[in-house]
């Protein structure tokens, strides 16, 4: 069915809600967008539920003013900083010899059933790494294979029940009800990566505000996830405890002069070498600061989130096996000069920079690495190319096909015409019995003529 989707991306620092539903032609098309200051929310957990449910309300209710859409479902990002991941894998027998979605949905339930979940924890995504057909080699899509047994192997996300809680505890005050849960860096990899990528292998690293998350990605499915709690906000931190200066200076030096490649040395070209900042309790006294020694600070924080990223995929064992290579987003990846410090680090490994797929509309433009999570909300709920995977409802989540969304199309268009001439119909009676319209007279000829005739066969 063609549901009208609420999206909403929980961050540290803004919170954006954007409502869509696919258009005439299978696409996405946005009814409403709004972005607010985040409250209550700290490294993407809820950490003051009235702040974070008045935030998520504002922006909700500013999404709805330019759409008389009723809201079906939402779909709400999760931090990473609560979750574990784990593999599974089942198997079931195939009755008729014809795989269905059936068959698909029984095997993935059976690898969850496989597999061991904490307690304390709530299954949020379960992605099929790969299926098997009466043990021949992989399959991607085995739905109207022949065999006589289907077997899975899957990628599990779980995450921490009461963080969970706490959200759904906040949507609900915001009005909000049915909800299904994405890992916020399943969402980026999704709004980023093309098939290609996905397809041969690569690895997104999102740098937020207060996070970085990144997932790996091979053969179509998630095969990895990690988290660490550094994002940009540290380098604010840093640049107001290094320089005696308040965040909300420490903020601006960062976004105006924040660059890990420009010479900011006597010798420069630029004709700029120091800044004056206010200092800490008098913000009336200023001092000059050298923008080399700004730079150092920038560069120390950007390259331990780089490193302690590398240290944990090489621990995992991925870094040996990215495939495409490694793609940055979020808003630290506009930092100048972020590309070339990556492929220092990470020892000639491809390193891109990207932005999510732009989804036109009237509203805002999502040509922005800050919008890659929002954008994967979108796509994960009415993309047309996803595949099978339980969502966090355990439920199997299938491919959306243009065909059919244009034949619900047509149902609807021809149940409306069908309407619409019974109205007509209606109105038309009702034309006929209403005593204040006025209907013109007819002659009837037939009438006249036998009169006539019956006159001459008096007179004769």
């Amino acid at each position: 069915m063609n549901n009208t989707l609420l999206a909403i991306d929980i961050g540290s620092s803004a919170i954006t809600a954007v409502i869509a539903k696919h258009d005439l032609e299978s696409n996405i098309n946005i009814l409403g967008t709004a972005v607010q200051k985040s409250e209550g929310v700290n490294k993407g957990i809820i950490i003051n539920i009235e702040e974070a449910s008045k935030a998520i309300k504002d922006a909700i209710n500013i999404a709805k003013r330019s759409t008389t859409e009723v809201i079906d479902t939402s779909v709400v990002s999760i931090s990473g900083s609560y979750t574990k991941s784990i593999r599974s894998s089942g198997s079931v027998n195939v009755p008729n010899g014809l795989i269905t979605e059936t068959e698909i949905n029984q095997v993935m339930q059976m690898a969850l059933y496989n597999a061991t979940i904490v307690p304390e924890y709530e299954v949020v995504h379960v992605v099929p790494i790969f299926f098997k057909v009466d043990d021949s080699v992989d399959v991607d899509n085995p739905l109207n294979m022949n065999g006589s047994r289907l077997e899975v192997s899957v990628y599990i996300v779980t995450a921490k029940r009461t963080a969970l809680t706490n959200i759904k505890s906040a949507l609900k005050i915001s009005g909000v009800d049915i909800t299904r849960f994405v890992l916020d860096g399943y969402a980026s990899a999704i709004s980023i990566l093309d098939e290609q990528q996905k397809k041969f292998g690569a690895t997104v690293i999102n740098i937020g505000s207060t996070t970085t998350e990144f997932v790996c990605y091979k053969g179509n499915s998630l095969i990895y996830n990690g988290f660490i709690p550094v994002g940009s906000n540290h380098i604010t931190n840093d640049l107001s405890v290094m320089l005696h200066t308040p965040p909300a200076a420490a903020e601006k030096i960062k976004t105006e002069y924040g660059s890990l490649t420009k010479n900011y040395s006597s010798s420069n070209d630029l004709g700029v070498t120091k800044v004056k900042i206010p200092r800490i309790g008098d913000e009336e006294l200023h001092s000059e600061v050298a923008l080399d020694h700004i730079q150092t600070i920038i560069h120390a924080r950007i390259e331990e989130i780089l490193i302690l990223v590398k240290n944990q995929l090489k621990k995992s064992g991925i870094l040996d096996n990215v495939g495409s290579g490694i793609v940055i987003t979020g808003g630290m990846s506009n930092l100048e000069g972020i590309k070339p410090l990556a492929i220092k680090i990470y020892d000639g490994i491809p390193i891109s920079l990207s932005n999510p797929k732009n989804i036109e509309n009237g509203y805002m433009s999502f040509d922005d690495p800050k919008m890659s999570t929002i954008v994967g909300l979108l796509v994960y709920s009415l993309g047309i190319n996803r595949s099978y995977e339980l969502d966090s409802s355990k439920k199997l989540m299938k491919p959306v096909k243009k065909q059919a969304i244009a034949e619900e199309k047509a149902i609807n268009n021809n149940s409306i015409n069908t309407k619409s001439t019974s109205n007509n119909h209606r109105e038309d009676l009702n034309l006929k019995d209403d005593p204040t319209i006025l209907t013109p007279l007819r002659k009837d000829k037939k009438k006249g003529v036998s009169k006539f005739w019956s006159k001459v066969s008096e007179w004769f």
